[in-house]
């Protein structure tokens, strides 16, 4: 066992967390295609009733050739209806404009899990008793 250097170990500046960011950058960049300094774009969408309340909406960022949807949610009322179905396609299509890869996503056994499968994502890890008592889905479709 390689024995530890001793440390001083504190909490992280916001100068220290950019520093920390950027080191890790600097070393992707001479594996292969990280562009630095990008920021991720937003792919957020609602859709709203007759009355503009929001009644459907999708959280998404476009980042390196990857989309992730954050959060797709959908009124109790308006559940099977092909909204969530609508707003992932749209979020679909506008990263296969950025030339995104891949889009990847997370989800719990209660949520929506065969709902993205329907979509035409695979689970690529299961993360047990997350929370207590619940697995956690991770879900990946290439583009």
């Amino acid at each position: 066992m390689t024995k530890m250097m001793p440390a001083n170990i504190t909490a992280s500046s916001e100068d220290e967390i950019k520093f920390i960011e950027n080191a890790l950058i600097i070393f992707n960049e001479k594996i292969g295609p990280f562009p630095s300094g990008e920021v991720p774009k937003p792919l957020n969408f609602v859709i709203k009733d007759s009355e503009d309340k929001i009644i459907a909406g999708i959280n998404a960022l476009f980042y390196r050739f990857i989309a992730y949807v954050d959060v797709l949610w959908v009124d109790e009322s308006y559940r099977g209806k092909g909204l969530g179905k609508a707003l992932y396609e749209k979020v679909e299509e506008e990263a296969q404009k950025l030339e995104a890869k891949i889009i990847h996503l997370e989800t719990l056994e209660f949520q929506a899990k065969d709902f993205y499968i329907k979509l035409g994502f695979e689970v690529y890890g299961i993360l047990e008793d997350f929370p207590p008592g619940h697995t956690k889905y991770s879900l990946k479709k290439k583009l």
